[in-house]
């Protein structure tokens, strides 16, 4: 297998810049997902890696080598698409094989890749159905040991699972986790699905306008997300947003004013000032029940989601900031209640007036 390497990248079409400068080190073996919402050219950066669209401008190296300028069959890599896009009238055996025998290997080692993938991926006993006989897992399931017959350098996949329904959905990812872990590949995954990204990927890339936003492992961009979007984007549900401002900015750190949430002071000032604005964020999760909590924030339930594990409840408070708090056990909520629910600052975000988070928080 094989690291990838992306320099300085960009991709414009027409005056469109789809893609702007980006940097990336993937590295052998990596699980990288690319994430982002739509349009934002995760799906255009994957098909640059591939070679099916040019470069602008920039490198693409894989395994050392320089690819860019080189056709896609000749850059080492294998793209699993959206669409299965398997021959109707051809068995899973032969769909599987197809690339290789046009390629003219022999009949034998193409059988042996073959039930080898079939063997990896449990296709065996459907080798000689065809496609209309398979469910929607399974036809993807050919599609991806079409792909590992052809032993490639670098598997790119884009959006593979977004046809198939939710349960589907979660056994796929397990099993292309699982997949991941036997063959020890460089694997390249698109997606709109942040959930699909946290529990998949060893590192994540999030994009937004053509532009990498950050790039990390899934914990790290949890934990500590270097702006707004990758706050907001990253965790489901969202975290919550308080738009508030500076009150006073000295060596101890900062008094914040926000509404929703009231005065709090916040242990590191970066280079903020009185009067900034900023935004205060807390993830529905980190809400706490019990103890002493640095803050609260209090409102009106309009609606609760009590599904015995966990609760969802939905808060509107005094200013109008509509608030998730996201609890693990049954909380007796119910419309028209009133709530307070707490939160510690070590678990709590800041980010100024430029989007960037705030250095400096504690925990």
């Amino acid at each position: 297998m094989a690291n990838v390497e992306l320099r300085a990248v960009d991709k414009s079409f027409g005056r469109v810049d789809v893609i702007r400068n980006v940097n990336l080190d993937i590295r052998d073996g990596e699980f990288v997902v690319f994430v982002g919402p739509s349009g934002c050219g995760k799906s255009t950066l994957l098909r640059l890696v591939a070679g099916l669209e040019d470069l602008t401008d920039g490198e693409i190296h894989i395994d050392g080598q320089r690819v860019d300028h080189l056709a896609p069959s000749r850059r080492g890599v294998a793209m699993v698409f959206q669409s299965y896009a398997l021959y109707p009238h051809f068995t899973v055996r032969e769909n599987m094989g197809y690339a290789l025998r046009v390629a003219g290997e022999d009949k034998a080692e193409i059988a042996r890749k073959v039930e080898a993938a079939a063997d990896v991926l449990q296709l065996t006993e459907y080798l000689d159905r065809k496609p209309k006989a398979l469910s929607g897992g399974q036809r993807q399931r050919v599609a991806i040991g079409r792909a590992i017959v052809r032993d490639p350098k670098v598997f790119l996949f884009d959006e593979p699972l977004s046809n198939l329904d939710a349960k589907l959905r979660v056994q796929m990812r397990i099993e292309l986790t699982k997949l991941h872990g036997k063959l020890g590949a460089t694997m390249i995954y698109v997606t709109h699905d942040q959930v699909e990204a946290m529990t998949m990927a060893d590192k994540i890339v999030v994009l937004r306008d053509g532009v990498v936003e950050q790039v990390g492992p899934p914990l790290e961009l949890y934990n500590r997300p270097a702006n707004l979007f990758v706050a907001g984007f990253i965790g489901s549900p969202a975290m919550n947003m308080f738009e508030g401002s500076v009150v006073e900015a000295g060596a101890d750190g900062l008094v914040l004013d926000l509404p929703g949430v009231g005065r709090l002071s916040w242990p590191a000032s970066g280079t903020l000032k009185a009067g900034d604005k900023v935004h205060f964020g807390i993830r529905p999760e980190h809400f706490i029940r019990e103890g002493e909590p640095d803050g609260k924030v209090a409102g009106e339930v309009y609606a609760a989601e009590r599904l015995g594990g966990e609760t969802y409840i939905y808060l509107n408070t005094e200013n109008g900031s509509e608030v998730t708090v996201h609890a693990s056990g049954d909380w007796a909520a119910r419309p028209g209640d009133r709530l307070e629910a707490g939160f510690m600052l070590e678990n709590a975000h800041l980010f100024g007036p430029d989007g960037q988070a705030v250095p400096g928080r504690e925990g």
